[in-house]
């Protein structure tokens, strides 16, 4: 299968799992979907197939020349693009269950989903903005889940 058959299927599948979190955060659907390891484990199958079959010439991770050449082939950038869709969608769904536990409206939350889909540490940071405006809480500490 070519980079930009696989691009596109990525990209879209994880759509639906964004859906379910901005709009049914406590279904047990969206719990047994978004919170379950199958769809990252076999993202992170492509990942490896796209680094596999990356043909970059002098590409590597140890410096900014050998990321911009590992970025100069369709399958490098495929691997990238599958990274941040995996690393955003697990960052999403932690925003949610941390949001829950501390009870932080899911309408505020919502944008912080959007931004973490589209930019993710921006999403992010809006996040923990959010959260330590709404408890005061700094720390990353997990809370105890409340009873809903």
């Amino acid at each position: 299968m070519d980079p930009e058959t696989v691009f596109t299927i990525c990209n879209y599948g994880v759509l639906p799992f964004w859906v379910l979190l901005a709009i049914a955060p406590g279904w047990p659907g969206t719990q047994r979907a978004v919170h379950a390891v199958w769809l990252p484990f076999l993202l992170a199958v492509v990942y490896v197939w796209a680094l596999v079959s990356t043909s970059a010439e002098g590409g590597s991770f140890g410096s900014l020349a050998g990321v911009m050449a590992f970025f100069s082939s369709p399958h490098g950038v495929l691997a990238g693009w599958v990274h941040y869709l995996v690393f955003d969608l697990f960052i999403g769904a932690w925003e949610v269950r941390d949001a829950r536990r501390r009870r932080i409206s899911h309408l505020m939350l919502l944008p912080c989903l959007f931004f973490t889909l589209m930019l993710g540490p921006i999403g992010l940071a809006l996040y923990l903005a959010l959260r330590i405006a709404r408890t005061g809480e700094t720390g990353l500490e997990e809370a105890e889940a409340s009873a809903s």
